[in-house]
């Protein structure tokens, strides 16, 4: 049985099969009752559709259908049909919760075009609730890694089978590639993930505490050391320690950083005594260790420590056909953060997007959907020249035209959640045409479904 997208509940005999008829001919699937309380039986919290009902019926009439809707969920549509005499009622209702109301004989555009409406209006709001639940779960550590380009489909293929093992990782990318994330989330998918990731800039700590920093210290090691301090080593005994922009530790550093990794023991500064740690490496750097290793400005030894799987993040001009479905995360992400509603792309700004040498990856995608979200269409003329630029690149036509045309599917597909008829009506092809582009484009309706 298809799923309805709309619950029309109606007395009369003669009614029912007319709207069956009217809305199945507008492609809305529809389910008919006689009475509220078998309609009852199909609405569910999650219920993707709305309710159509008649106000005037035996029993459980629409206003008392209208209670027993919003006590399930009180985000679903509730849109009244009423006679002459009933709009001051059905006024009242909707100042109770319904949607709206429309009075009979009604008039077929505008039913269609209020039960469109009413419809999307319930679709923002379920991507919203999810939204809010997965922001739920990004507050912890572990945010999702998307993308379905073959690059990061290696990224992936090589970090599974290691997800449980407890090899040391070093990945290697561009600024904003998106390496933090990746630490994250390999932290998250394994069996440390009860234990903490703790993570270090060591490019962004002061040579002179980052020592202090990674193995702590005793009460009175130092000047200012007034009480014991736990090393974010220690800290991540049996979870993750990242080690961000590592080429930056100092050469001394190195050298203890070695022999913890060695031993597995940490010694806190001003103490005697060595402490067991079970902790798990993974280190970031944009820059070529082994290179800088050859030269003598990286301790070779400590590399081939760090470097037991080597992970390269490809920035993001290397997986452009990821950049559509990454930016509507994003914006969505924004949009519950600072409760906007979150308008999808059309064909014409996702190929702009498309275009662009993104210097900043994916940070600079982020923050461009935060500000697209907060200014609207105008957040894609200006900013950084030299971070976003004016979003353009060099692409031969024939590139060109065809990340046009991806974008332009995906944007459809994203905005229509998945749905096949949806997106044909939206780009206005065949559905057969629309199959054969999604398959030289790699795409399955799967990924856009919520």
């Amino acid at each position: 049985m298809t799923i309805p997208s709309v619950i029309f509940v109606d007395d009369d005999p003669d009614i029912r099969p007319v709207m069956e008829q009217t809305l199945t001919l507008e492609d809305i699937p529809v389910a008919c009752f006689a009475d509220g309380a078998s309609a009852l039986k199909l609405v569910q919290p999650e219920f993707e559709g709305i309710v159509l009902c008649d106000y005037n019926m035996p029993g459980m009439d629409g206003m008392q259908l209208l209670h027993e809707v919003r006590k399930i969920d009180e985000d679903i549509p509730v849109i009244l049909l009423t006679g002459q005499g009933d709009i001051s009622t059905a006024v009242s209702a909707m100042q109770q919760g319904a949607y709206d109301f429309i009075e009979k004989p009604f008039d077929h555009d505008e039913l269609i075009e209020l039960l469109r409406h009413a419809l999307e209006k319930r679709h923002l709001a379920l991507e919203n609730r999810r939204l809010k639940a997965q922001l739920r779960q990004l507050a912890k550590p572990g945010p999702r890694v998307l993308g379905d380009s073959p690059a990061m489909q290696a990224v992936m293929s090589t970090i599974g089978p290691i997800l449980d093992i407890s090899a040391n990782v070093l990945l290697h990318g561009e600024t904003g590639s998106g390496k933090d994330a990746l630490a994250r989330y390999i932290h998250e998918s394994s069996s440390r993930s009860a234990h903490n990731f703790v993570a270090i800039n060591c490019g962004a700590v002061p040579e002179n505490l980052i020592e202090s920093e990674l193995f702590g210290h005793e009460a009175g090691a130092f000047t200012g050391a007034e009480k014991r301090r736990i090393g974010k080593i220690e800290h991540a005994h049996r979870g993750t320690l990242f080690l961000d922009e590592v080429e930056s530790m100092p050469m001394a550093l190195q050298v203890k950083l070695l022999r913890v990794l060695e031993e597995l023991r940490v010694e806190r500064l001003g103490s005697n005594q060595s402490i067991d740690v079970d902790v798990r490496i993974i280190a970031a750097t944009k820059a070529d260790l082994k290179q800088l290793s050859d030269e003598g400005e990286f301790r070779s030894d400590l590399y081939y420590r760090l470097n037991v799987v080597k992970v390269d993040i490809p920035p993001l001009r290397e997986r452009k056909e990821d950049i559509p479905t990454l930016f509507h995360h994003f914006a969505l992400i924004a949009a519950a953060r600072y409760d906007r509603e979150s308008v999808p792309l059309d064909a014409r700004q996702a190929a702009r997007l498309m275009q662009h040498s993104w210097p900043g990856n994916v940070r600079e995608l982020r923050n461009l959907a935060e500000r697209y979200v907060l200014l609207g269409p105008a957040a894609l003329d200006g900013g950084d020249s030299s971070e976003q630029g004016n979003l353009s690149g060099r692409q031969t036509l024939s590139e060109m035209m065809d990340g046009f045309e991806r974008t332009a599917i995906v944007s459809a597909l994203n905005a229509s959640h998945g749905s096949i008829k949806d997106t044909m009506l939206q780009l206005g092809i065949a559905r057969k045409t629309l199959y054969d582009k999604m398959k030289k484009h790699g795409l399955d309706k799967a990924q856009f479904k919520d």
